[in-house]
This record gives C-alpha cells, structure tokens and sequence, in this order.
C-alpha cells in the first residue's frame, strides 16, 4: 500500500474544503447576487441554490422582478 505524499493530503483538503460551501460565505455570496441583481431590477428575496453534479456544481440564483430598471445613456 503506497502512502500519501504531503502535498497529495494538502491537495485532498484544499479540494474536500471546496466542495460544500460554509454559512459565511453562502450568506456573502446571496448579498452579493442580490446587490447586482437590485441595480437592474427591482427585486423581492433572492433564491439561491447549488447542486453538486458529477463534474462540478450547478448554481442557481432566483429572484422575482418587480420592475426592470433601464438605463438612459447620456451624450
């Protein structure tokens, strides 16, 4: 049986430290999406969900728009 090598273990727990995302960085990243999506539209909760998939992570972000904010270029 061959043992792990130090940088095989950091790589594992760098990479199992990246699969599931910890309270404070979900609560981040839910803020963050709904500050960019509140400067196009006017907008009520945000919904955001992830799905672990067999070659990475599907990431959905929902939201209900009450009004689209256009913008008006000015010259």
């Amino acid at each position: 049986m061959r043992r792990e090598t130090t940088k095989q273990r950091i790589d594992k727990l760098i990479n199992e430290d990246c699969e599931e995302m910890n309270e404070a960085t979900r609560a981040a990243a839910i803020a963050e999406f709904s500050r960019v999506a509140h400067e196009y539209f006017e907008t009520d909760d945000v919904a955001f969900n992830m799905k672990k998939l067999k070659n990475g992570t599907d990431v959905s972000v929902t939201f209900r728009a009450t009004r689209i904010k256009n913008f008006t270029l000015i010259k």
